[in-house]
């Protein structure tokens, strides 16, 4: 066979463009690209780029231009990196801003996540940065059949706790009995009579009916005896009757579950082993240098030159310059910083929302969830203050845990977020009690956390409206002069990490597109 040049292999082969990379890679002529690539040509000559805020969209954007040769500084007010990436410790200290300062009382090892603490399937940035920092990670359980749904109020399913499965199973019956028997009298003109019984071969399989196409109990919705050895089969219990579980609110659309519809939360689902901030402390270990932290950022000027920035520390005012700022404080938070921003921006800043939440991590000296209720993960679903009760995806079957003893939002989280810290935790054991009793015997300390009141947060996310969205949203991803603005609230990925990520590259590839002259524009997310 007449040899030929890897050049000419490949122009001859007919190769299509979406082939010859992997065939490019398989003859050694490319590098393979990381799982998320980022691998922006030139250098940044030393340009001096001072970034605000070392939370994940900070440290993201100091740790990628500091490899393109960009010097950084990162001023962040807090004693720590991570923003409201925060997992909380024994030690771990909060202050609210019409509160005392207040200290964790865990157990070491034990934690909980005051912010994110999830990372989805989809996410790829994210779990890029773990595996290329080097922060391991493990399933966490996001949806799980044993928790409970729990309404209070006045009808036959209210004031009890009453298993996921048992819901989702009952409805999901009900509906497809409904349906079946629909079938033959409204059969779609473009579907044949087998078609049709196909549609109710599924609707029995999917639902669970028997041969005459009704909803009876089944081992789906799970047992009040196990079965066992000997002359044990199990026992099961009739399904709940549709009109008492609408009647209780439990297929009200701000109530009943569905999180394992919603795309981000289907699993499989990831968290940092040791707690969210794992993440966080990673970036910081690669940037050490070039962060200050107990700098508060008083002033943000564009100036003829590039930027300058007041801050003080404990040492008193300081003036920083540079030829470029990438500002990523919650908007709420640079509200209260003097500018010269353009009045465009300065609008937008002010319009943007973020939404009220807090949570509270409940310490239990025996994983009562577990032992007693065979919960492993997941979240309790409630109608009151408490709103979500979600339960540890770590240190199965060890002997303490702490769960989040509620995550709740806007009018409720406003609401608790009142209370002292003494008051939210009487608030989490009473309502919690409820749904476990074990609560009064089991409980050892708590620590609580509204991030609308935490004051280099002022709020837990960026949250748009119509409105906002097309003619707040547009004004912050252009940069105002020198200064450029970076942050999960300027993406579509609000409340997730992802969206600090993706929002830190995409402003890198800006800056270095400026500063080399290159036609550089950065990609989204790829895959659905």
């Amino acid at each position: 066979m007449k040899s030929i040049s890897r050049r000419d292999f490949l122009s001859k082969s007919g190769l299509l463009a979406s082939a010859s990379y992997p065939a490019m890679i398989a003859l050694g002529l490319l590098k393979s690209a990381p799982a998320h690539a980022f691998n922006l040509e030139k250098k940044g000559n030393g340009k001096k780029v001072i970034i605000l805020g070392a939370g994940l969209a900070g440290l993201a954007s100091a740790y990628e231009l500091t490899k393109l040769g960009y010097e950084c500084t990162i001023l962040e007010a807090r004693e720590r990196t991570g923003g409201r990436c925060w997992s909380i410790k024994n030690g771990s200290s909060h202050l609210e801003h019409d509160k005392p300062l207040v200290s964790a009382k865990f157990d070491e090892g034990l934690y909980f996540n005051a912010g994110p603490s999830r990372i989805p399937h989809n996410h790829e940035l994210t779990l890029h940065y773990c595996k290329e920092l080097g922060v391991p990670i493990q399933v966490y359980n996001n949806v799980n059949e044993s928790t409970y749904f729990f309404a209070e109020g006045k009808g036959a399913l209210s004031n009890k706790k009453v298993r996921n499965r048992e819901i989702h199973n009952d409805i999901r019956g009900y509906m497809a009995e409904m349906l079946s028997k629909t079938m033959d009298s409204n059969l779609d003109s473009a579907l044949t009579k087998e078609d049709g019984q196909k549609i109710i071969e599924y609707l029995m399989a999917e639902g669970g009916l028997d041969v005459d196409k009704l909803y009876k109990a089944s081992a789906r919705r799970g047992y009040i005896e196990s079965p066992g050895a000997g002359n044990k089969p199990g026992i099961i219990t009739d399904p709940y009757k549709l009109a008492d579980i609408i009647k209780s609110g439990l297929m009200d659309p701000d109530f009943y579950n569905v999180a394992e519809y919603t795309y981000e939360l289907q699993m499989t689902m990831f968290q940092a082993v040791g707690g969210m901030d794992k993440i966080a402390q990673a970036f910081e270990k690669k940037v050490a240098p070039m962060l200050k932290l107990n700098a508060e950022v008083l002033a943000i000027d564009n100036t003829t030159e590039g930027v300058k920035i007041i801050y003080k520390d404990k040492t008193g005012e300081h003036e920083l310059q540079g030829d470029l700022c990438i500002c990523t404080l919650p908007l709420p938070v640079l509200s209260n910083v003097k500018n010269n921003f353009s009045s465009e921006v300065n609008r937008a800043i002010d319009f943007i929302e973020y939404n009220k939440t807090g949570k509270i991590g409940l310490q239990f000296k025996r994983r009562f969830w577990e032992e007693d209720e065979h919960i492993y993960g997941g979240i309790t679903h409630t109608n009151n203050e408490l709103t979500q009760i979600f339960y540890p995806s770590y240190d199965y079957l060890s002997k303490k845990g702490i769960l989040i003893g509620y995550y709740n939002f806007n009018e409720k989280a406003a609401l608790v977020s009142d209370l002292s810290y003494a008051e939210r935790e009487k608030l989490a054991l009473q309502k919690g009690r409820l749904i476990h009793p074990q609560y009064d015997k089991e409980f050892e300390s708590s620590l609580s956390v509204s991030w609308h009141k935490t004051k280099y947060s002022m709020g837990g996310w960026a949250v748009y409206n119509t409105e906002t969205r097309k003619n707040s949203y547009p004004a912050m991803l252009k940069p105002d002069g020198n200064i450029y603005f970076a942050g999960e609230h300027l993406t579509y990925l609000n409340a997730w990490m992802a969206g600090a990520l993706e929002s830190a590259r995409s402003v890198v590839t800006d800056i270095h597109a400026r500063t080399t002259e290159s036609r550089l524009k950065y990609p989204t997310q790829t895959k659905g």
